[in-house]
């Protein structure tokens, strides 16, 4: 096996630590993250245990940056449709959409995380919730944006229309298929939909 040194990419130019990244969320994902030992990840790599080490610590960060680059990308997309100069409505019915087909896109990500989070340790749980936190707070400021300006209705409270919303993604890795009738755009479609018509005023 080749050794690997900082920053060198591996015999195919793919950079180690992204290497490193594909093959435990392939094992997390088959087999378990508490199944899946720093031998198999690095063999699966294709790189050494001290490559493993010098990138990421530890199995735990692994886990860790697994879900964060997914909030990371999400997080982005965000904030360049929360910052657009498109109605509220629109922009609001952009994000729900691009988080659903975002997860969906990742759904290895998405699932490892929500069944492996709790093997994090306290400081790890607490950074990826107040990044998670973050988030939120962004998505729900669009729904209080529509409501000061009297497009969304006030009837429901805005935390409550953004855990809605997240409810139904959470739970997207335990149903949704590849192969199964809907594309990913048209279950994000159906998704901002209704949200959108939760915040709809009544008889409107």
């Amino acid at each position: 096996m080749p050794q690997n040194t900082p920053g060198n990419p591996e015999g195919d130019g793919t950079p180690v630590p992204r290497r490193l990244l594909a093959a435990a969320t392939r094992l997390f994902a088959d087999q378990g993250y508490d199944r899946t030992s720093v031998q198999e990840i690095v063999e699966a790599a294709g790189v050494t245990k001290g490559a493993l080490y010098h990138y990421f610590g530890s199995k735990e960060d692994l886990l860790q940056e697994v879900y964060a680059r997914l909030l990371r990308l999400q997080q982005e997309r965000l904030d360049m449709y929360a910052g657009s100069q498109e109605p509220v409505e629109e922009r609001l019915r952009a994000a729900a959409a691009d988080v659903v087909v975002t997860t969906i896109e990742n759904l290895d990500d998405a699932s490892i995380f929500f069944r492996s989070m709790h093997q994090l340790s306290p400081e790890k749980n607490k950074q990826v919730r107040a990044e998670r936190r973050r988030y939120h707070e962004r998505f729900r400021a669009l729904v209080e944006e529509g409501q000061r300006a009297g497009v969304f209705t006030r009837d429901i409270p805005a935390d409550l229309v953004v855990d809605y919303h997240f409810g139904s993604v959470h739970h997207l890795s335990t149903w949704y298929r590849p192969d199964g009738p809907l594309t990913p755009q048209q279950v994000a479609t159906h998704l901002a939909d209704l949200l959108l018509r939760a915040l709809t005023h009544p008889g409107a």
